[in-house]
């Protein structure tokens, strides 16, 4: 079973849909998830700044960055 991880932004009042998009495809492809929720604005911020994203989610595969969500889309498909 493939691996992946994936950090998504997951605040109270607000849950990133790219992000519970994301989610939905790996396990639906059959992935073993490893889920990382940023749960303040701040935490979200300071990973993007960090990984030099504008947006989240942030999907790793088997050790293998892959993107945000329209990028799995695309490794999913590719991998089909």
């Amino acid at each position: 079973m493939p691996k992946a991880q994936i950090t998504r932004m997951v605040l109270p009042d607000h849950e990133c849909p790219f992000g519970r998009r994301a989610l939905q495809l790996l396990n639906d492809n059959g992935f073993e998830v490893e889920e990382h929720q940023l749960t303040t604005r701040e935490e979200t911020d300071a990973f993007k700044a960090e990984h030099g994203l504008s947006t989240t989610p942030l999907i790793v595969v088997d050790g293998k960055t892959i993107g945000g969500c329209s990028d799995l889309e695309k490794f999913l498909s590719a991998h089909a």
